[in-house]
């Protein structure tokens, strides 16, 4: 299967998934990027079963809404049954590398307030270790160049996200990416609190403190469902 078909595949799947253990009414979460485009594609079949969906981007807000599916902004929501997005990275503990879209922060904030996370992916996002992948870290402007310095200080090479014309890429909350080239992550977890711990740092894109619980990993044999041990 071609890579497209594999995330055709998983977000058919997540919607199988949402759909059986999602009870009618709920407000769905739900994340950014071209695998979780397929699952918000699959979904609008039964968008009637729902409420509707909080969104991770505005990317993600227009996909929604092209569906006639109701977006509600997180503060009108108290809980999440489901948060289902994909993964640049995803390591046997359901640690992730996330953030290719640009949209980790608020994929992390929806996550955090999700009773399950199902991370949908092919399966070349399998990683033994992470990092193979850029590791995207949001930053405040001004604190771009002092980020970056730590991050070469600790073995990283960062590079500032740009545009097709040159200028930094801008989050939806305005701030900018360095995507960091060059680490083995054994340790997700504490890397994650480490980093998230600098001045002028929004967050990184770790998902190891609250990675997925479950996995739809596709490959060319079909759907492989993974469940992880959350502590």
């Amino acid at each position: 299967m071609t890579q497209d078909e594999l995330k055709q595949l998983v977000g058919q799947a997540a919607a199988d998934y949402v759909n059986a253990h999602v009870p009618q009414g709920a407000v769905i979460g739900v994340g950014t990027g071209s695998t979780a485009n397929c699952f918000i594609d699959a979904l609008a079949a039964t968008k009637q079963r729902y409420r509707g969906a909080v969104s991770s981007s505005l990317a993600t807000t227009a996909r929604l809404q092209s569906h006639g599916i109701k977006v509600f902004d997180l503060n009108e929501i108290d809980s999440l049954t489901v948060y289902v997005d994909g993964a640049d990275e995803i390591d046997a503990s359901g640690a992730m590398i996330k953030g290719g879209g640009g949209a980790l922060t608020r994929e992390k904030i929806v996550a955090s307030v999700s009773e399950v996370f199902v991370c949908i992916a092919d399966a070349s996002k399998r990683v033994d270790v992470l990092g193979t992948f850029p590791l995207p870290v949001e930053v405040v402007p001004m604190a771009r160049t002092a980020t970056g310095r730590r991050i070469t200080a600790m073995g990283g090479v960062p590079v500032v996200r740009v545009q097709k014309d040159g200028t930094p890429f801008l989050t939806d909350n305005g701030n900018e990416i360095l995507d960091v080239k060059g680490l083995r992550i054994s340790d997700p977890r504490t890397l994650e609190m480490h980093v998230n711990a600098w001045p002028g740092v929004v967050t990184v894109g770790l998902f190891a403190a609250r990675g997925a619980d479950i996995c739809l990993l596709g490959g060319d044999t079909g759907v492989e469902t993974i469940v992880y041990e959350r502590n």
